[in-house]
């Protein structure tokens, strides 16, 4: 009661409204610039069963705007991390963190789960991957996404509404739109985005005021404008989604190995011998990575300086993410080479790695001396 009194003394939710939010179930996508926020305002309202999942380990570049977590969460995964710090804010609920990727085979079996899906993510890939799961699963979205300096806010497939696919039918073309570790992001921006798509939630659970349903909220940071924009409902997209059913848990397989193709583990790569590992993050971004020797070729710069690297050596490159590294490959093989690979982990997964095996060195070292 004293927890939550500031809810039960409105006369718009009560008692009655915050045994509403008890008994729901909410899984967040995500737990980054978006999801934070998300999860922060979920878990202190006192939503009953909050998901959480997320692939990513933190980055020290995320606590610009991961208001989740702090240093001592780097190299952590973002899901276990925020179960941790949720669960001191508000130990009466339940969380479940699934330190995995979202999947078309985990999806549909996910989502059923749950009541409501919330979307943080940060590709359209898996944009529509949990559009399309959600229609499968009949069930609403709460959709968020953000750009430098400005955001945007829906819900799909909230009581026979409009979807995703509606309002954009077809995926862009694979890495056609920048994403913020190139273009960056104000910090704040998640923060505003991310609470609004909590907001809807608990309108949704609650069922008062208007849910932005057939409508897409866009908004400007710089400015303080706000613009909204009608989203007609396609029966054709949504008929597309259906009949794909029975397939549904298939189409990954495709994505997986082609992203498998020339990408590899830390692990594997550093038992390699005669490599060479290239950063293509910009010359300020941390970690350094003392422990390998390195080649510095920012992505910006990276096709007019590709006459550095040896041709018939093994190419393993990294950035923060491996968005950027993914890149780098695709420059390569447009150059006809072809033995570049992308390390799945970001640097600061790398850092841990090498500083680990140099350490390891040290002691085995000390101890020969000895």
């Amino acid at each position: 009661m004293n927890r939550y009194n500031r809810h039960i003394i409105l006369s718009e939710i009560g008692q009655i409204g915050q045994d509403k939010l008890s008994n729901a179930k909410v899984l967040v996508v995500g737990a980054g610039g978006l999801g934070c926020p998300i999860l922060q305002y979920l878990a202190a309202a006192g939503i009953g069963t909050l998901g959480i999942i997320d692939l990513d380990v933190v980055d020290i570049t995320n606590l610009q705007r991961q208001v989740l977590y702090g240093s001592s969460s780097l190299g952590e995964n973002k899901a276990i991390a925020a179960k941790k710090r949720l669960n001191d804010l508000n130990n009466s609920i339940s969380i479940n963190a699934y330190a995995e990727k979202l999947s078309y085979q985990n999806a549909l079996d996910l989502f059923n789960l749950y009541d409501i899906i919330v979307d943080g993510s940060d590709n359209f890939e898996t944009r529509y991957l949990v559009n399309d799961a959600c229609v499968l699963s009949n069930k609403p979205l709460v959709f968020g996404a953000i750009y430098k300096f400005e955001g945007q806010v829906s819900v799909f497939n909230y009581q026979n509404g409009p979807t995703y696919r509606c309002l954009f039918p077809e995926k862009p073309k694979k890495d056609s739109i920048p994403n913020c570790a190139e273009t960056g992001v104000l910090g704040v921006l998640p923060g505003i985005i991310g609470s609004m798509q909590a907001n809807e939630v608990l309108k949704i659970i609650l069922g008062i005021g208007q849910v932005l349903s057939g409508k897409l909220f866009c908004y400007n940071a710089l400015t303080l404008q706000n613009t909204t924009i009608n989203i007609k409902k396609s029966e054709k997209e949504i008929e597309k989604v259906l009949k794909m059913h029975s397939q549904f848990h298939l189409q990954e397989l495709h994505f997986t190995c082609h992203v498998l193709e020339n990408s590899i583990s830390i692990q594997e790569a550093l038992k390699l011998e005669h490599a060479q590992f290239i950063d293509v993050r910009e010359a300020h971004e941390l970690p350094k990575i003392t422990g390998l020797n390195v080649l510095q070729i920012p992505l910006s710069d990276f096709e007019n300086q590709c006459h550095k690297l040896n041709p018939e050596t093994k190419k393993l490159l990294f950035c923060q993410s491996g968005i950027r590294s993914k890149k780098a490959v695709e420059i390569l093989k447009n150059k006809n080479i072809h033995n570049g690979f992308s390390i799945n982990e970001g640097a600061s997964e790398i850092y841990k790695s090498t500083s680990n095996k140099i350490d390891t060195l040290k002691t085995q070292s000390w101890n020969i001396k000895k």
